[in-house]
């Protein structure tokens, strides 16, 4: 074993006890705090936005790919508690916001400037493949089951249908989700780029 690598980012305890955390090279055996603050620094400028009205068990995983993807903010909507289990810790490195209903967080978003795509296979959808993502957006999802509510639908300024060519009517929502998210990367990330957040 080498000397202990030196830097404020690095903690301590870590260093001595190791590090067991899935967390990439990078990160390994820098604090929480420096990890999220160096993350601060890369983030895309993409959010993305979760209806909780059931206590969807797809949060925590959605939330994952958030944080893998390198999302700005993940947005709750409606139940502030979320399972977190499918998060895999990773909700300790995200910010992550609640928004008590719809409405709240439509006016959040107009402050902001984010132009919110919903993502549902509903009438009047633009196929995935063709739509061509914002840069500053926040990607809208709905439940497990019932979709994204009427509400939420209406408040929109695109609704994006994933393409499917199975039997099934939909696909898993957090699945729905990392599709989305990486569509979002495929147009706005350059490739050799393998600076972005989530990477080594």
């Amino acid at each position: 074993m080498g000397p202990h690598p030196e830097g404020p980012q690095y903690d301590p305890e870590l260093l001595a006890q190791g590090d067991t955390r899935n967390v990439i090279d990078r990160y390994r055996y820098w604090s929480m705090e420096a990890i999220v603050a160096d993350l601060d620094q890369r983030r895309h400028p993409f959010h993305v936005a979760i209806e909780n009205w059931q206590h969807d068990l797809n949060i925590g995983s959605i939330v994952r790919s958030a944080n893998a993807f390198a999302a700005d903010t993940v947005h709750i909507i409606g139940r502030r508690r979320w399972n977190k289990r499918g998060a895999m810790v990773t909700d300790r490195y995200q910010h992550v916001e609640n928004h008590p209903d719809v409405a709240t967080f439509v006016a959040a978003m107009k402050e902001a400037g984010l132009p919110i795509v919903a993502i549902d296979n509903v009438p009047g959808s633009v196929i995935i493949e063709t739509f061509d993502f914002p840069e500053r957006c926040v990607l809208l999802f709905g439940q497990e089951g019932p979709g994204l509510s009427a509400e939420a639908i209406a408040a929109a300024d695109a609704v994006v249908e994933i393409s499917q060519f199975g039997s099934t009517r939909s696909i898993n929502a957090s699945a729905a989700a990392a599709v989305a998210m990486h569509a979002w990367i495929v147009q706005h990330v350059p490739f050799g780029g393998r600076g972005s957040a989530g990477q080594a």
